[in-house]
C-alpha cells in the first residue's frame, strides 16, 4: 500500500513539475532556473532531477505532455461539441495555445541536442491523425497537415508585435472552413 502511494505521489509530483515548467517556459523561456520551476511546483530541486536528469529531458517531457494533451482533446471535443466544426475550431484554439506558449521550445528543439532529434516527427505522427479525424468530421476542404502548417505559420512571431492578433487571424482562416448550410 505504501508503494502504490509513492507511485501516486511521484505521478502527482511529475504532473506538477510539467505544469510548473510549462508555465515557467512561457514566462521566462526554457533557460529559466531549475530552482524557479521547483518553487512553482512546490517541490525541491532534487525532485526535478530525480524525474528529469537534464534540462533537455525536462524540455522534451513538457513538449510531449503538451502534445499529448492536444491529441487527447480531439476525440473528447468531437463527442462534446455541438457540431464537428465547433470541435475543430476548439481543437485549433488548443493547437494555437500550444504553438504560441511553447516560448523558447522551438529554439531548444532546433539545437544539436540528440534528445530533440525525433520530436518533430513524433509531433506530426501524434497530431495529424487527430486533426484528420476532426477536419473530416467537419467536412473541411483542407487536410489536417495543411491546416496545422498554415496555423503554425500564422503563429510565428505572435509575441513580437502587440498589433498582431494571432487568434483573430486564425479565426479568419477557420471561417473559411465553416460549413455553408443551405437556408430554405
Amino acid at each position: 500500500m505504501v508503494e502504490s502511494k509513492k507511485r501516486a505521489d511521484a505521478r502527482r509530483n511529475e504532473q506538477s513539475l510539467l505544469d510548473a515548467a510549462a508555465a515557467a517556459f512561457v514566462e521566462d523561456g526554457v533557460h529559466v532556473p531549475v530552482r524557479d520551476i521547483a518553487a512553482r511546483a512546490g517541490v525541491g530541486v532534487g525532485t526535478i532531477y530525480r524525474h528529469f536528469p537534464t534540462r533537455a529531458d525536462l524540455v522534451v517531457a513538457v513538449y510531449r505532455h503538451q502534445v499529448e494533451a492536444c491529441a487527447e482533446a480531439g476525440p473528447r471535443l468531437l463527442r462534446e461539441s455541438p457540431t464537428p466544426y465547433a470541435a475543430l475550431a476548439s481543437w485549433i484554439d488548443l493547437f494555437v495555445d500550444f504553438l504560441v506558449t511553447k516560448h523558447g521550445l522551438a529554439e531548444a528543439l532546433q539545437s544539436d541536442d540528440a534528445a530533440f532529434q525525433s520530436l518533430h516527427a513524433w509531433f506530426l505522427d501524434r497530431l495529424v491523425p487527430v486533426g484528420d479525424e476532426l477536419v473530416e468530421a467537419a467536412g473541411s476542404r483542407i487536410g489536417a497537415f495543411e491546416l496545422m502548417y498554415a496555423v503554425g505559420n500564422l503563429c510565428i512571431g505572435a509575441d513580437k508585435d502587440p498589433r498582431y492578433d494571432v487568434r483573430r487571424v486564425v479565426g479568419t482562416l477557420l471561417e473559411g472552413l465553416r460549413p455553408r448550410y443551405a437556408t430554405p
